[in-house]
């Protein structure tokens, strides 16, 4: 039975909350000032555990969008040329701030995302880690110097920053995503600009702001939020300054963007949809790979695109591991985050809810077994009760387009080759997750499985260090790792002659 905890209207939010909310910046960053935007415009930002609005903040316009780029374009220098060793400092204080403050993030996290508050905290620990990453990479921007084959010169590789960047965040991670981009970028010595979602622009607000705060210089980060997604893009993109396209999100808009970007042949990283597969063996560890599902699949209320979307259960083992999964979903607590002992929080609007219930029903009417959960959560807010599909059939919708909300369907396989074909059975390749006690089998599903990550034997794979990303229809690039800032710098290769070989007297040098 769901259990779900009562919610608070705005004449009913703490102390913490309204004095939170007050010090959230409600502008557009533009050159180091906060302002409204051109048209005056402003739009609201709900909780969705609640339906109440938290602020309203300026709604950027196109021409916001360019003052940006200008502003980005004009600090690019100076930031670029500021020694490695000052940005690294810079990013470390900004890491050593946002710890000091990680109740502050965290529960503005949950006021505008919804996800429990105590998931909201490791979020702050995550979306730090990209800081104090890239600020160790910051001075680690190496090259090469070395003979020819030929022996004729010298062949020296260097790196430089690509330019101006252009980087657009997703909802359902407010702070690492803007971390995951904001920290190589600056880095590398690229200026920004940034767009955040408008669902949950505050904690961007909030973060840009105590960038502000530990020095960062004027332009060098600009953030122009805005429900005019499309019109405030468009101009940035085609904008022959801008040398960078950095986008999260859905795979069709992603596609719109890199068609875009082409026009100027911009670098691109673009981490789009997932369909994760989660695969159990007959050899695994039944309570390591429930406690991996669960993870996989319900941390951010099942809103995350490495979230598990379709669990193939070996035929031996799927009913106990169904009735295991089953009992602790039927636990979970649903309701606002910010209550003790919430598990699930709201999915981020109305869209969603309807979104999760319709792959329901479709798997249902295909002959699927409800084991719990189903339906949405009457009340205030827009929340979904944590569901348990088993026996989904192939055909079946939530088997092809990513759910995003907490529901967990299995389906069974009987071999290994029938699993590994069904799990790389889809258009996307972001991430997988496997349990077996094998050695050999694990390191057959790491050469096997379409994938740009894969979690063995452990439901949560992203880490600061790590690169992240996805192959097929589910991006370019990677974030994250060394090779997350590999995408904000340019390569130059120069030629000298041997210096050894004078030009006027042949081996006078030598």
């Amino acid at each position: 039975m769901t259990t779900v905890t009562t919610t608070a209207p705005a004449a009913d939010r703490t102390d913490a909350e309204r004095e939170l909310l007050a010090r959230v910046p409600t502008g557009l960053l533009v050159d180091g000032v906060w302002q409204p935007a051109a048209d005056g415009r402003t739009f609201a930002v709900v909780d969705p555990a609640t339906g109440e609005t938290l602020l309203d903040i300026a709604d950027a316009t196109p021409e916001d969008g360019v003052r940006a780029l200008d502003a980005a374009e004009a600090a690019k220098r100076g930031w670029a040329t500021t020694p490695p060793r000052q940005r690294a400092e810079l990013m470390r204080r900004a890491f050593d701030l946002l710890l000091e403050r990680r109740e502050d993030f965290a529960l503005l996290m949950t006021l505008e995302m919804g996800k429990p508050l105590a998931e909201a905290r490791g979020e702050v620990a995550y979306g730090g880690e990209f800081l104090r990453w890239f600020s160790e990479e910051a001075v680690r921007i190496g090259g090469s110097y070395g003979v020819n084959p030929e022996g004729t010169g010298r062949a020296t590789v260097s790196h430089k920053p690509v330019g101006p960047a252009f980087l657009i965040t997703p909802w359902n991670f407010p702070l690492a995503m803007a971390t995951r981009k904001i920290a190589p970028a600056l880095a590398a010595g690229c200026t920004v600009v940034v767009k955040p979602a408008e669902l949950t622009p505050l904690t961007t607000l909030l973060f840009v702001d105590l960038l502000r705060e530990v020095g960062l210089p004027a332009g060098v980060v600009n953030v122009v939020p805005t429900t005019r997604a499309a019109d405030v893009s468009g101009p940035v993109i085609a904008d022959p300054r801008l040398r960078k396209l950095s986008f999260t999100g859905s795979t069709p808009v992603g596609r719109t963007l890199l068609a875009q970007a082409a026009q100027n042949v911009l670098r691109t990283s673009m981490e789009l949809g997932g369909n994760a597969p989660f695969l159990v063996f007959a050899d695994a560890d039944l309570d390591l790979a429930v406690e991996g599902a669960l993870a996989a699949k319900f941390r951010n209320t099942g809103q995350a695109c490495t979230a598990a979307n379709r669990f193939l259960v070996h035929e031996d083992v799927v009913d106990e591991f169904a009735r295991r999964v089953t009992a602790r979903v039927e636990a979970m607590r649903v309701g606002r985050g910010t209550e003790d002992g919430v598990a699930i929080g709201p999915l981020i609007d109305d869209r969603a809810v309807d979104k999760a219930h319709r792959l329901v029903t479709d798997a249902l009417d295909r002959g699927a077994t409800l084991r719990t959960g189903g339906h949405p959560v009457d009340g205030p807010g827009t929340f979904y009760a944590p569901t348990v599909l088993t026996d989904v059939q192939p055909g079946s919708d939530l088997l092809r387009d990513e759910i995003f909300g907490p529901v967990l369907a299995i389906r069974t396989f009987r071999t290994e080759d029938e699993a590994v074909a069904a799990a790389n059975d889809t258009e996307y390749g972001l991430v997988g997750y496997a349990f077996t006690e094998d050695p050999a089998r694990g390191q057959r599903l790491m050469e096997r499985l379409e994938t740009g990550m894969l979690g063995l034997n452990t439901g949560v794979v992203s880490n600061a260090s790590a690169p992240f990303g996805g192959v097929k229809q589910s991006g370019l690039g990677r974030e994250g790792g060394g090779e997350g800032i590999a995408e904000y710098l340019e390569t130059m290769y120069t030629l000298t002659p041997d210096p050894f070989r004078s030009t006027t007297t042949e081996g006078a040098a030598r």
